[in-house]
């Protein structure tokens, strides 16, 4: 929807999904809003695992890839060899095999003049874009330390049903497996990981973090933690200090801090915004919807003949939190060469899910225990 209210040019000319329902709700709610630009026939509706590949090679100019991330690097691949313009939702990758497949990507993209936007929809959000204008003109002085939070309730879980068998119930309940979300750093937090490494202007050296399962202990949430403190550090010794959590009942907070010798900027969401330091900045509230905004800016880039492509960006703030996620599970401080160069790879598992094969729920990390790979 937010693609179709970017540009009045634009129609939903095909659909994929794995299960039939979820792919029948989506197109009856794009045919509600839009009737005449998202009337998609059945025979452009597909169901499957190889769905995918059928959406691709239907005729369509651009594909939005909003499936569960550990798909992300086959689809993306898949859509850049096929000449395809590309939007894809963070996070782009849930381990560094698939991150260097989107690097991959990324290289084909550019040799093929194609259009590449994610879902981080902050870095097309004035407020984000005001202060760090003025972060990088000098305004706060250098930038010394600085503060990333995603704190906020669970997602719930959605009841295993008889005829469900271990990939359906794993997907519709994937925020809760790491192989298919990336776990809480990786699948939400990248949001604010990828202010920090704008803010900072480079990926980080190296992550000490810590995390672990305090309230979600059931086995119906599978093998994600559900709190996180990740400590990186930036070129020049920088620190930022990244918080997240998933539990409910408990304080509220997303938003970003830095801290210069000079003064401070607040980057909080989509609601409060402020530079105080040399020279004081505060916008005001009357924003264009930035979901929207994303898809304008990548649209209108294709039109213009001047495709943007922010695939490597989003791969190496994938990285970033996929190298806090890999300090916690494993209690070990990761540098950035030792994460790029990890032969972790769940890309195997997506690339290989079958629906008549069990599935059995990987053992919940244990730092000091859970080997680094």
């Amino acid at each position: 929807m937010d693609c179709l209210r970017a540009d009045e040019g634009t129609v939903i000319y095909a659909l994929g999904d794995v299960f039939a329902d979820r792919l029948e709700a989506c197109r009856e709610g794009l045919k509600a809003e839009f009737p005449s630009r998202a009337d998609v026939p059945p025979e452009r509706c597909f169901i499957g695992l190889d769905a995918y590949q059928h959406v691709i090679g239907s005729g369509v100019d651009l594909v939005l890839l909003c499936t569960p991330p550990a798909f992300r690097p086959i689809h993306f691949l898949e859509a850049v060899r096929a000449g395809k313009h590309v939007f894809m939702e963070k996070p782009v990758a849930v381990c560094p095999e698939g991150v260097r497949m989107i690097l991959q990507g990324a290289q084909i993209a550019d040799q093929k003049r194609l259009g590449v936007v994610p879902g981080t929809q902050y870095r097309h959000h004035p407020g984000y874009i005001g202060v760090i204008e003025r972060l990088r003109a000098g305004h706060i002085g250098t930038i010394r330390a600085a503060y990333a939070y995603y704190m906020v309730g669970s997602p719930g879980v959605k009841p295993r049903q008889p005829n469900w068998s271990d990939l359906e119930y794993q997907l519709r309940n994937w925020l809760f497996y790491t192989w298919l979300s990336g776990d809480q750093p990786v699948e939400q937090f990248v949001h604010n990981i990828d202010v920090m490494n704008w803010v900072m202007g480079s990926p980080p050296l190296k992550a000490l973090a810590m995390g672990g399962r305090q309230v979600r202990t059931a086995p119906e949430y599978g093998d994600v933690y559900d709190h996180f403190a990740i400590e990186y550090e930036y070129p020049g010794g920088v620190k930022v200090l990244a918080f997240c959590r998933q539990m409910d009942n408990t304080t509220a907070r997303v938003s970003n801090r830095v801290v210069g010798t000079d003064g401070e900027a607040l980057l909080e969401q989509f609601t409060h915004f402020y530079v105080r330091g040399k020279v004081n900045w505060e916008p005001g509230t009357d924003w264009l919807n930035p979901y929207v905004q994303e898809h304008r800016d990548l649209i209108q880039s294709i039109r213009q003949g001047k495709p943007m492509n922010e695939a490597k960006r989003i791969a190496e703030s994938t990285l970033t939190a996929i190298m806090g996620r890999m300090s916690a599970y494993t209690g070990k401080e990761i540098t950035w060469e030792q994460a790029m160069n990890s032969k972790l790879n769940l890309v195997e598992r997506a690339a290989n899910a079958r629906f008549d094969a069990p599935l059995p729920v990987d053992p919940v990390p244990m730092p000091g225990k859970t080997p680094l790979l």
